[in-house]
């Protein structure tokens, strides 16, 4: 009985989250209303699991609103041939969304990012967080025309982003507010101010 509520609640999440925040990505749709979502949470937050809001993970990461990782997911134009870099665990929900969609799929937690160098340079690079400065390790690991999909975070407010990477440099345009955890290896460097 248990798993028919949960795809009753998964069903909810695409037709009353997704769809209604401009998601129409067919594949995005097919794997976030078939992948049990509730199987990446701690037991206490299984049956919030499809709320629409981020969710505390037992390791002190956390998993996005599912709304946030499709607008994403959307927005980097996946494609069936793509490298793909993704910042996040590899045992997380963005990587199993991810996972058999794509040629190949690396996973790095963001303070490892000299962990993914070897099988760069990617054609796609996924931030399931929201960055303050996109590091420049980042940025070297990306084929030039690379995407670059992320959260920026501007003070309280935290947006989803894209940009292209050329010459290791990329510029991000903001596409929508949206609630996105800010992950802390990416925070501004402090600048000294007289």
């Amino acid at each position: 009985m248990e798993s028919v509520i949960f795809e009753d609640m998964r069903r909810a999440m695409v037709d009353s989250q997704l769809r209604t925040s401009g998601v129409t990505d067919a594949w995005v749709i097919a794997a976030m209303g078939g992948l049990p979502r509730e199987n990446f949470v701690p037991t206490a937050h299984r049956s919030t699991a499809y709320m629409d809001r981020s969710i505390a993970l037992a390791d002190g990461s956390v998993l996005n609103p599912a709304v946030s990782t499709a607008l994403m997911l959307q927005a980097a134009e996946v494609s069936p041939d793509d490298n793909v870099l993704l910042v996040g665990p590899s045992g997380g929900y963005v990587a199993a969304l991810l996972r058999g969609r794509v040629a190949k799929l690396a996973c790095v937690e963001a303070a490892d990012l000299q962990d993914a160098s070897a099988s760069a340079p990617y054609s796609l690079l996924i931030v399931d967080g929201a960055v303050e400065e996109v590091p420049e390790a980042l940025l070297a690991m990306a084929a030039d025309g690379a995407r670059l999909v992320t959260g920026l975070a501007e003070g309280a407010v935290t947006r989803l982003a894209k940009g292209y990477v050329h010459d290791h440099k990329v510029a991000l345009k903001p596409f929508i507010d949206s609630e996105i955890a800010v992950l802390p290896a990416f925070a501004r460097k402090p600048e000294f101010v007289f």
